[in-house]
């Protein structure tokens, strides 16, 4: 770890023995092997005496972790201007059911988990890919229930959220009003209320682009188009009549440590979401008569497009929009990378305040991990276990 970083990223610490334990959690983070529960941790910092003070350090302290996230933010964007700010989602299985937010979901990869649901913003460049901004979901069975809110010592503002408003949130909620050039937003889980997830972002004057599924419904906008005036229907249905406008696209893998060069088939065409229901309310949306644009891509141009978006980034040509979703993927890969290396999934405690701050240091560790292996000319920028 650069004193450099260390010194930014403890710039709010009241107390320098705040900072101390602030360092010598890094260090753990970075060089313990195997799980960094703070017992690990403390066992290679200082043994049990050291146990005692970190606990207290993450889950009962007063600092707050919002100031170190944006002193990381703004570091990175120092280091390297990102390209985009990526939303990922991120699942943490657990075997009890007592962390916070603990309940069964559904995972893409997973499938059917009892666990923890998150999601993470992160920095995205072409040589820097690190996580700067946390956001943990909690279901209802946690937001109504008194008991367990007073255990986890979770805050009133921690309302109800769905996880599409929870997503959402962990971009618009802090990050614009950090110190930091303004980027698009690649929302890199699905959204299905259209309306009112892209309106929070274009209301907020923020460029998003975000993943929709198939049977997404949307209004064809644009007169010379099939389908206009015909009402909603499916972004598969639209994006079927539409092939002969595809035109080859060329991006750089971002799945690949090498970056290599692939292509790939795409179209955008100007549509309006279709009008629906709050979600919470139960009143009609007000997104229907705005312009958007749902991009469609195709890996293999004889089967239905592999991945479909939606953004309000309308003057953006179809190349750059499509090359930004990349930045997608690759979040999805280093996380799992992460996840081991330096604790993001790891932490055992009870309370919502530790999680936040243990993650937060976690994402320091990360960075400096990821910095390090750029300062050495490394090809790709995932940080590895000694």
């Amino acid at each position: 770890m650069t004193r450099e970083l260390a010194d930014a990223l403890f710039a709010s610490f009241a107390r320098r023995d705040q900072r101390k334990k602030g360092e010598q959690y890094l260090r753990g983070l970075l060089q313990v092997q195997g799980r960094k529960s703070i017992r690990n941790i403390a066992a290679h910092v200082g043994g049990p005496a050291a146990e005692q003070s970190l606990h207290h350090f993450i889950s009962s302290s007063t600092w707050d972790w919002t100031p170190v996230r944006e002193a990381l933010a703004v570091h990175l964007t120092q280091v390297s201007a990102p390209q985009a700010w990526v939303v990922h989602p991120m699942s943490i299985p657990k075997a009890g059911d007592q962390s916070v937010g603990v309940d069964y979901g559904l995972d893409p990869c997973l499938g059917v988990f009892r666990g923890q649901r998150a999601f993470g913003v992160w920095h995205a460049s072409e040589t820097l890919n690190t996580p700067v901004n946390w956001r943990l979901f909690l279901p209802d069975s946690w937001t109504q229930d008194d008991t367990r809110r007073r255990r986890a010592e979770i805050p009133e503002e921690a309302g109800e959220a769905t996880l599409e408003e929870c997503a959402a949130s962990a971009f618009l909620d802090t990050m614009r009003d950090w110190r930091l050039a303004s980027r698009p937003v690649v929302l890199n889980t699905h959204v299905g209320h259209v309306e009112a997830t892209i309106g929070r972002f274009t209301d907020a004057g923020v460029p998003v682009i975000a993943r929709v599924g198939d049977s997404a419904q949307f209004l064809v906008h644009d007169p010379a188009l099939p389908g206009y005036g015909g009402g909603a229907l499916a972004a598969e249905q639209i994006l079927a009549s539409v092939t002969g406008l595809r035109r080859p696209v060329e991006w750089a893998d971002q799945l690949d440590p090498w970056g290599a060069r692939r292509s790939s088939l795409a179209v955008a065409i100007r549509v309006g979401a279709a009008a629906s229901r709050n979600v919470r309310t139960g009143r009609p949306g007000h997104g229907a008569g705005w312009d958007l644009k749902l991009v469609g891509e195709w890996q293999d141009p004889r089967r239905s497009p592999g991945a479909l978006w939606v953004t309000n980034m309308m003057s953006v040509p179809t190349s750059a929009l499509v090359r930004l979703t990349k930045l997608g993927g690759r979040a999805c890969r280093d996380l799992s990378a992460a996840g081991e290396d330096v604790g993001l999934k790891d932490f055992e405690g009870r309370s919502f305040r530790g999680w936040h701050r243990h993650m937060t240091l976690a994402s320091a560790a990360y960075a400096v991990a990821a910095l390090t292996r750029r300062q050495r000319g490394a090809k790709d920028y995932l940080p590895r276990s000694a």
